[in-house]
């Protein structure tokens, strides 16, 4: 989609710190954290959330998650512990209509900025 905020860092129009990629997949830093480890992990083929993703293309979620397990794995993010979260629908706090899921780290989540 041509609007769309996350298929423009796919085609590097809009800068992101990148910390994964692979031929489907792209891991970055949110610009608004929510926790000392805020990164959202993308899949490059536009979905608009995850009920899309898993009519359209199921394997494009398997995707992600191994690249969220590459990157959690090779990090030592799985030694601190972390959350997956996506949301669907503007009510339940969607702001970027393509499928994305936030990987969430901190000593100890919810105390983040206290």
């Amino acid at each position: 989609m041509s609007d769309c905020i996350f298929c423009k860092i796919m085609k590097d129009e809009i800068p992101v710190e990148k910390v994964y990629q692979d031929k489907n997949v792209i891991g970055f830093k949110d610009i608004h954290p929510q926790a000392e480890t805020h990164l959202l992990f993308v899949h490059k083929d536009h979905s608009a959330d995850i009920v899309e993703m898993m009519e359209n293309d199921p394997d494009a979620i398997k995707d992600v998650m191994n690249a969220i397990s590459a990157y959690a794995k090779k990090t030592g993010l799985c030694d601190r512990g972390f959350r997956i979260v996506t949301n669907v629908g503007e009510s339940a706090g969607q702001s970027v209509f393509h499928a994305h899921f936030h990987v969430l780290s901190h000593a100890r989540l919810g105390q983040f900025g206290k």
